[in-house]
């Protein structure tokens, strides 16, 4: 632009929206040293002590091997094998993305209608069907009735609320959820079991609580209990309802599975309860607040993209010989 002559200083420096200064500060550099102006100039500060040949190495040696008395590599372990100091690992690992110390579990289904469920239930989530109602289904069984062995001693600035580490129980619970896709509203039961004859009383409160114009699709898992005879023979007398089972060891696509999230993280892992009465009084309050005001989990992905990604899973897991 300043080859042109047609712009001035300001008017360069609006345009590429930088400062005046600096649109001076490389015309002169430019001018006084030309081409070689415009590199960078040494920085002070120490320079340079580890090569990029040793950050490959540690890059490589991370991701290919492990350490002879351990399962993964630690940064003082990789530092003492690689002749620098822990924090110079900590960094490398940083700069790559690396977390040794870190691992993450999966489960490929191996359901034989795995393509055909997946395209079913997503169709459901993105596209469901006009005067029905689409809920995801599922029972959060043995919910135990815990109390501290201790009171809990409450969060002081510095120092976070601490809870004994034992504890005792007082009975279990099972909570049946049915969550509405689109309003993000739960029909919740609790029973001391979790059998077919607690499941075909959970079908009852639904069809209680859906009006009765609806159809009623409801998303659950294989369990032995929602297949029985007299399940079966309570389906044939309730045409509206239509069941959608989820792929083999693939509750992830069970959309009520987050809400049990959501339940846990804010109630049960933090609450202590003395009887069984204790913890179902809690969790019916619960549930009673998040219909207050209920928030959908809103579903993204199509099925062609889900079933893309298992398969580019498992050709990497192809290569790994196994």
């Amino acid at each position: 632009m300043a080859a042109e002559g047609l712009w001035s200083n300001g008017e360069i420096a609006e345009a590429l929206a930088v400062s005046r200064p600096t649109v001076t500060k490389w015309r002169n550099r430019f001018s006084q040293r030309r081409l070689e102006g415009l590199a960078d100039e040494p920085r002070p500060g120490k320079p340079r002590t580890i090569t990029d040949e040793q950050v490959e190495a540690v890059v490589t040696k991370t991701l290919e091997s492990a350490p002879r008395n351990a399962t993964h590599w630690s940064t003082r372990s990789m530092a003492r094998e690689m002749g620098m100091t822990p924090d110079a690992v900590m960094r490398i690992w940083h700069a790559f993305g690396l977390q040794p110390h870190r691992q993450e579990t999966w489960k490929l289904s191996k359901d034989p209608l795995l393509i055909e469920k997946v395209h079913d239930i997503c169709g459901l989530y993105l596209n469901p069907p006009e005067r029905a109602v689409v809920l995801c289904v599922d029972e959060k069984s043995q919910i135990q009735a815990l109390d501290r062995t201790a009171p809990t001693l409450p969060m002081l600035p510095g120092t976070p609320q601490r809870a004994t580490h034992d504890y005792q129980r007082h009975g279990t619970s099972s909570l049946y959820a049915a969550l509405n896709v689109q309003s993000g509203q739960v029909i919740g039961s609790l029973h001391q079991r979790h059998r077919a004859v607690e499941f075909l009383k959970f079908l009852r409160t639904i069809d209680q609580n859906v009006p009765a114009h609806l159809a009623v699709h409801l998303v659950l898992d294989n369990a032995s209990s929602h297949k029985t005879p007299k399940v079966r023979r309570w389906l044939a007398q309730h045409p509206r309802f239509h069941l959608h089972f989820t792929p083999t060891s693939s509750s992830w696509i069970n959309l009520v599975e987050r809400w049990f999230g959501e339940l846990t993280t804010k109630l049960l892992r933090r609450g202590a309860h003395r009887s069984v009465h204790a913890l179902n009084s809690d969790i019916r309050q619960w549930i009673d607040t998040w219909n207050e005001n209920p928030r959908p989990y809103v579903w993204t992905k199509t099925a062609d993209q889900i079933l893309n990604s298992i398969k580019r899973y498992c050709k990497r897991i192809n290569q790994t010989g196994h």
